[in-house]
């Protein structure tokens, strides 16, 4: 088997603004509603806006030459009224358009990493844990999601807020809008610093995350070993000391980042503080007015308000963004690598296999496989034996193309793997798998994945062969019950027989049978290895096997030792030379 890789790799922000492009993109099929939007936006911002002006105007109405003009005060106070209100509904709006298209991009950005999945060769799911890749699909996604759903937002209506307070302040007084000038840069400067020194917290973050998701995967799929070894309290160990990397990932990366907004706060209301001495200065000397004093205040918190909240979401962008270079991170993988021009479709399958002096391995200086050479005839049984390690199961992946070899050739019919597509390769083949896999759904559905379009007799005929039939009809819906996932309500013995089924139904000249009984009892097994045989018969098959009973009428065996063929033959020559096959072959029936 392939070598796995270390289970967290964390991430370093590599480039802020390109990520933010690449997921911006996603709105792009969207550009109508964000112009609707922006719309909305830039209206409940001019609702927002005038309400300072006519709350200033009926402050100034009120404190006239010491006579209340009530007529006036009420007539601004409802235009006020009415101001805020209409901001309101238009906020409401575009919060629930920008709630809209947010799941909607969730939806097109998880359709786009799965398909990514579909594509991926299979050393990429070698070198990385389920649960890591789960964390990008679910996690990761929801948090860039929030964020162009959420603060995409409150930036978009912050940015029209300050730019449309700061016109009205210069218009309203430009000396009290100097001090401005004071505030806003050491705001802006403080920001940019954090944000330097929070965004590698935040992917950190967010990789420890994965490598949590990625434990916990891993424990839940072994429960019953963990209970079986009694290993509960060291699991629960583990687990806390992972936890508690996570949770720190998390406290240092928002500890350090909710310092930004307080101290934003303290810049603007520091600001606030020299706009409230310089107002006092100007009115004594009859230089401003309170209507004009107490809209510039006003105008001011407006101005203010958002530098504070977009100091306060910069930590959730800068999360998000973490968050996203992690996504394409995996939709940037190489896929697996292109069929060569001119390939051609594996038609008219005869089954003739050849290996040629192959060498192989899955790192760089590791070798697996040295000088490999093997051939079957169409229909023949290869069998492949030897101890765990010994590159049996990559022999396997070399035949399907999931790796490509490093020297040397393979051969289908005549012609080179290379020469033929992959999916007319891959489809030629039939594997039953130690691993046994199936899905939610009927057994119907399960037994017919493979074959578009099979017939329930097709499918009844498969179970018969594959001596579960019987066992399918005692069932209360028989062929129409539903298996939970990963068949949790059958057992193993049972998984195994239905991909059994599943691979006789799947026509095909060639098979791969990697301890295709391993799970089934012995007086089980002997009525699958006939339905086996017929099965095989006029197929090219090759056969991974522990149990030598198994494998006995098999056209050629290789034994295999350290990535060697030590021995090949039939079993009665490879027993009458007493090598390897036979020490291995007397130590199971000792």
């Amino acid at each position: 088997m392939p070598p796995r890789g270390p289970r967290v790799k964390a991430e370093k922000p590599r480039d802020a603004r390109g990520t933010l492009t690449r997921t911006l993109r996603y709105m792009v099929d969207y550009r109508y509603l964000v112009l609707v939007l922006l719309v909305c936006t830039f209206a409940s911002n001019v609702g927002n806006l005038l309400g300072p002006s006519f709350a200033g105007k009926a402050i100034g109405a009120a404190v006239g030459q010491g006579q209340v003009d009530f007529a006036t005060v009420a007539h601004y106070a409802k235009w006020m009224l009415a101001a805020y209100l209409f901001s309101n509904i238009m906020s409401f709006l575009v919060n629930q358009g920008m709630m809209l298209m947010g799941r909607r991009v969730a939806n097109r950005m998880r359709r786009d990493v799965f398909h990514k999945l579909m594509v991926l060769p299979v050393s990429y799911f070698d070198r990385n844990q389920a649960g890591d890749i789960i964390s990008r699909v679910s996690y990761d996604i929801d948090v860039v999601t929030t964020s162009l759903s959420s603060d995409l937002v409150q930036i978009m209506t912050s940015v029209v807020t300050v730019v449309g307070s700061l016109l009205m302040m210069c218009i309203i007084s430009p000396p009290m809008t100097l001090c401005l000038f004071v505030t806003v840069p050491l705001a802006v400067g403080f920001t940019r610093y954090m944000g330097k020194r929070t965004r590698p917290l935040y992917s950190q973050r967010s990789a420890a995350y994965g490598k949590m998701n990625g434990y916990v995967e891993e424990m839940f799929s072994g429960q019953k070993t963990i209970l079986a070894y009694a290993y509960e309290n060291d699991v629960c160990k583990e687990f806390s000391g992972i936890n508690h990397e996570a949770a720190d990932a998390y406290c240092a990366a928002d500890t350090l980042g909710m310092t930004t907004g307080p101290t934003v706060n303290m810049i603007n209301n520091l600001g606030l503080s020299l706009i409230g001495l310089l107002g006092a200065i100007l009115y004594m000397f009859g230089l401003a007015g309170m209507e004009q004093i107490s809209a510039f205040v006003l105008y001011s918190r407006k101005f203010s308000g958002p530098i504070n909240e977009i100091a306060n979401i910069i930590n959730e962008i800068y999360s998000a963004l973490a968050a996203a270079e992690r996504i394409f991170a995996l939709l940037d993988q190489p896929e697996e690598t292109a069929d060569l021009p001119g390939a051609q479709a594996l038609t008219d399958v005869k089954g003739e296999v050849e290996a040629r002096h192959v060498s192989f391995g899955y790192l760089p200086g590791r070798t697996v496989l040295h000088d490999l050479s093997l051939k079957a005839e169409p229909g023949q049984t290869i069998a492949i034996v030897g101890h765990t390690g010994a590159g049996k199961t990559t022999i396997i992946n070399l035949l399907m193309r999931f790796y490509d070899v490093d020297s040397g050739e393979i051969r289908v019919d005549g012609k080179e793997l290379h020469q033929l597509t992959r999916s007319s390769l891959r489809r030629a083949y039939a594997m039953v798998l130690q691993d046994t896999w199936v899905f939610r759904g009927t057994i119907f559905e399960n037994i017919a994945y493979g074959k578009e379009g099979a017939t329930r007799e097709e499918v009844i005929a498969a179970a018969k062969a594959a001596r579960i039939h019987d066992y399918i009809m005692q069932l209360p819906d028989g062929y129409d019950t539903i298996i939970s996932e990963d068949g949790g309500n059958i057992s193993k013995g049972q998984k195994q027989l239905l991909t059994i089924a599943r691979a006789m139904l799947y026509d095909t000249q060639m098979l791969i049978l990697d301890e295709a009984t391993s799970n089934v009892d012995t007086n089980t097994e002997q009525k699958v290895q006939k339905a086996m045989q017929e099965l095989m018969r006029g197929k090219t098959s090759f056969v991974i096997a522990h149990r030598l009973s198994t494998i006995q009428n098999a056209d050629k065996i290789l034994v295999m030792e350290h990535g060697d063929v030590m021995e090949q033959g039939t079993h009665a020559e490879l027993m009458a030379q007493k090598g390897v096959y036979y020490k291995l072959y007397a130590s199971q029936f000792e």
